[in-house]
């Protein structure tokens, strides 16, 4: 079963479900309706017993580009806050249910789309993934948990410079560094993989 939203498509394949990113022309943002559709979808899931694990991945060749730039131009200390907690709250009912979760990362995963990405259990990528965490060069710092899952998988001093160097990662380094378990093509039938393997 397939259920697509304007910027969500979710394909439910017997207890898996895969939710893609569907906005490839604007790098599907995580943008404030983009994470209002994900709680959403998300809060049905969840509940229903039957879905044993979910899949995250983007369409095109963007894995998701994190905040909207544009959203975050007009933030003020209190509005920020509350944009800072929405992300941080979505991403932690991300990484405190029952279900298996795998970040299928298909392309560049930069910013917010890494910290939803460390929220779940397990993160595969394909060969041409890039990872970074861009804020440094824009005056800013991620505000939805990267900051505290990202030292804890892959050490403090890596995760220092993710953050004030601004550098891209390639999936080999990522894998190399225990950013992600496995570099694979396709990723999302990796993925499904891991879970059918999990699950027996």
């Amino acid at each position: 079963m397939t259920e697509a939203t304007d910027a969500l498509v979710t394909d439910i394949q017997d207890s898996i479900a895969i939710l893609r990113f569907n906005r490839p022309a604007e790098r599907n943002p995580l943008s404030v309706a983009v994470l209002v559709e994900l709680k959403i979808v998300l809060d049905s899931l969840l509940p229903r017993e039957e879905i044993k694990a979910i899949i995250f991945t983007g369409m095109g060749d963007v894995f998701a580009s994190g905040a909207d730039i544009s959203e975050l131009a007009v933030l003020d200390s209190e509005s920020a806050r509350g944009f800072s907690q929405r992300g941080q709250e979505l991403f932690q009912t991300i990484a405190n249910t029952r279900q298996i979760t795998v970040a299928a990362i298909n392309g560049y995963c930069m910013g917010g789309a890494l910290d939803l990405a460390l929220a779940c259990d397990i993160r595969v990528a394909s060969p041409s993934a890039i990872f970074g965490h861009p804020g440094a060069r824009l005056g800013i710092i991620t505000g939805w948990g990267g900051t505290q899952k990202l030292p804890r998988v892959i050490g403090k001093a890596p995760a220092l410079e993710f953050f004030v160097t601004a550098r891209r990662v390639t999936s080999q380094e990522a894998v190399s560094i225990g950013l992600i378990s496995e570099v694979c093509e396709p990723v999302v039938e990796c993925a499904l993989k891991i879970v059918d393997s999990i699950s027996k």
